[in-house]
């Protein structure tokens, strides 16, 4: 049977469109009406998690709608051009200078040296670049080799850093984090450290463990180490969660340019900074410690514009949305928020941790997230992983991520939620008792999942036995 093609007077579900599949591998011949394509595209996300209830993310899914609507009205704007939009480099400028402040720069310029990125993972190329940059300039100034540079962090690091690494083509050492060694080990961290280290990067809100590195003991020691040998090996901080978080639930803590070593800082302002992504910056101590060769000129229409990041054109929306949250929530209103996620997050740590089948990885909280395992006396009888409950409390609609630990603890599976704005006492409720009822569903079956056949049989070729 054929139909006539849709006029203007076509009911969305009456239209051709909803009775053929989405187009997968070609451009449509025709037009579609607007408002068909929008429902196309929004039926495709439809049966996807809501964004409040993936606590596997750490990236902002909540701004009021003053924010949301003045993202959405600077959709158009490309940050780089500063001839056509000046004063959003101005607003830019402004949220390095709070951002800066935030973690008590020393540089007495009227504009802190800071840098714009499309999240924190560009945050930390440029942080990476910069020390890489000044280690080859000083062993250039020395007469000394500089083809083996290293980086020294700890297993727990973002993906981000082997990238960098890879296309730096900069050696990756890595500190193990183990069960005695839950963050960086800095005795270790030290040892690796040579002639040709050019930082080493703690991170404040590991992503794996939600756990803070002690960069104050880390610059105590580096400082030691550096005195001792006459390095200047430096500290890059990836504070990709913790940098929006430290400041303003524990603004006494040392991590930041309070301490000697610390030369950058990078921080994911699309996370905690509470604005949509992607959104990062980052910061260095003073403008000597920004290499030259990073800030690449150029005539664009109509100004000579100068750029440190890794591109020019980028969204000029995630700004002015950091600006208006700046403005709008204050010191005051950010310690809110977080204050409201951390007492969520510690009442799932507890309720989880209470709950006989799990034990949590760590005692206290340090940001508003948290991982846990299966306890390991129940672990020995269980027919089902961490995995199996991440799928049952899909089906209720909630993303809450299983993964295996990093090198040398691969064989701890572990579950991670993240709180973040948006997340309430009442939504809480409803997860533990997700929980309760997915793992009462899993205490039932009759025989092992295939998760828990692949686990047993991997642990088996180890030496350790299981019972059912």
């Amino acid at each position: 049977m054929k139909f006539k093609r849709n006029n203007d007077e076509t009911d969305v579900f009456g239209s051709q469109e909803m009775r053929q599949p989405a187009p997968q591998e070609f451009i449509p011949k025709h037009k579609t009406p607007a408002e068909i394509a929008y429902q196309i595209v929004k039926d495709e996300t439809f049966p996807q998690t809501q964004p409040r209830l993936n606590l596997a993310t750490f990236v902002t899914t909540y701004m009021d709608d003053y924010g949301t609507r003045l993202m959405n009205e600077a959709i158009g704007i490309n940050y780089i051009d500063e001839t056509e939009y000046p004063r959003v480099a101005v607003m830019c400028g402004r949220c390095i200078n709070m951002v800066a402040n935030m973690w008590h720069s020393p540089e007495e310029a009227e504009w802190k040296t800071g840098a714009v990125g499309i999240g924190s993972s560009e945050a930390c190329m440029l942080g990476g670049v910069a020390a890489w940059l000044r280690w080859r300039e000083r062993r250039k100034a020395e007469g000394k080799p500089y083809d083996k540079p290293n980086l020294v962090m700890s297993t727990a690091y973002q993906v981000v850093w082997e990238k960098f690494c890879q296309l730096w083509q900069i050696e990756m050492r890595t500190v193990p984090v183990t069960v005695e060694h839950p963050t960086l080990d800095i005795k270790a961290a030290i040892d690796m450290c040579d002639e040709n280290t050019i930082c080493i990067v703690p991170i404040e809100g590991v992503t794996w463990t939600g756990m803070n590195d002690d960069v104050e003991a880390l610059d105590a020691a580096l400082d030691k180490y550096n005195k001792e040998t006459g390095y200047n090996i430096p500290i890059h901080v990836d504070a990709a969660s913790g940098g929006f978080i430290l400041p303003f639930l524990n603004p006494g803590k040392k991590w930041d340019f309070r301490l000697k070593w610390v030369y950058s800082i990078s921080t994911s302002g699309h996370k905690y900074g509470l604005v949509y992504p992607g959104l990062g910056w980052v910061v260095w101590r003073d403008k000597k410690y920004l290499p030259k060769d990073m800030s690449f000129s150029v005539n664009y229409l109509g100004a000579n514009i100068t750029q440190v990041g890794l591109n020019f054109s980028r969204p000029a929306a995630q700004i002015l949305g950091q600006y208006y949250n700046f403005i709008h929530l204050g010191m005051e209103g950010y310690r809110a928020i977080h204050e409201n996620s951390m007492d969520v997050a510690g009442y799932c740590h507890r309720e989880i941790g209470n709950m006989p089948c799990f034990k949590n990885y760590s005692e206290k909280l340090e940001n508003p997230l948290f991982i846990w395992y299966l306890d390991p006396g129940y672990d020995k009888t269980a027919k089902w992983t961490l995995f199996d409950l991440q799928d049952e409390l899909m089906k209720k609609g909630w993303m809450v991520p299983a993964y295996t630990m990093p090198k040398n603890i691969e064989d701890m599976v572990v579950m991670r939620v993240v709180v973040r704005q948006g997340m309430s006492r009442d939504m809480a409720d409803m997860l533990i008792q997700d929980i309760k009822d997915s793992v009462a569903v899993l205490e039932k079956l009759e025989y092992p999942t295939q998760s828990r056949i692949a686990y047993e049989k991997s642990e088996k070729q180890k030496g350790k036995v299981y019972t059912h």
